[in-house]
C-alpha cells in the first residue's frame, strides 16, 4: 500500500501531462484551420495573430476555436512599438527575457491595443514585418 502512495502523485502528473498535450493538439488543429484565410499568421499560448491585405485579426486559442476576436486595418494605426516589459525596445537591442507585445496605437477609435507574444526573437519578427507592410500601406495611401 506505500508503493501505490508514493506512485500515486507520479499518476496524477501522467494523466495532468496528458491532457495538457491533448489540450494544445485540439488548440493547434483549431489554429490551422483559422489560419487558412489568412496571408500570414501566427500561434502562442497567449494569442494568435492573423494578416490578410491591410486588415490584423487577432484573439486567443481555444480548443474550440479562435476567441475575443479584434480586427483593425493598419490603415488607422498611428505607430507600432515591439514593448519588452512594458517599455518600447529597438531591434538592435533586444532583451534576453520580459513579457512581450507588439503595441498598436490606433488614430479611429483613438486606442491602444497590445498583443501578447511568448518569444522576443519572434515578436521582434513579426514587428519588423508588420512595420514594413504598415509603411508600405501609409506611403501608397498618402
Amino acid at each position: 500500500m506505500a508503493r501505490g502512495l508514493l506512485w500515486l502523485p507520479l499518476l496524477i502528473a501522467f494523466i495532468w501531462l496528458a491532457w495538457s498535450g491533448w489540450n494544445e493538439y485540439h488548440k493547434l488543429e483549431a489554429y490551422k484551420i483559422w489560419a487558412e484565410d489568412f496571408d500570414n499568421a501566427k500561434f502562442d499560448i497567449y494569442a494568435v495573430l492573423g494578416k490578410k491585405e491591410r486588415e490584423i485579426t487577432w484573439g486567443k486559442p481555444s480548443r474550440k476555436g479562435m476567441i475575443n476576436l479584434e480586427s483593425f486595418s493598419l490603415d488607422n494605426v498611428k505607430e507600432i512599438n515591439l514593448l519588452v516589459s512594458d517599455r518600447p525596445v529597438e531591434l538592435d537591442h533586444l532583451p534576453r527575457k520580459g513579457k512581450v507585445a507588439l503595441e498598436f496605437n490606433l488614430s479611429e477609435p483613438e486606442k491602444s491595443l497590445q498583443i501578447p507574444f511568448t518569444d522576443i526573437s519572434l515578436a521582434a519578427k513579426w514587428f519588423s514585418y508588420l512595420q514594413r507592410e504598415w509603411k508600405k500601406t501609409s506611403t501608397s495611401v498618402n
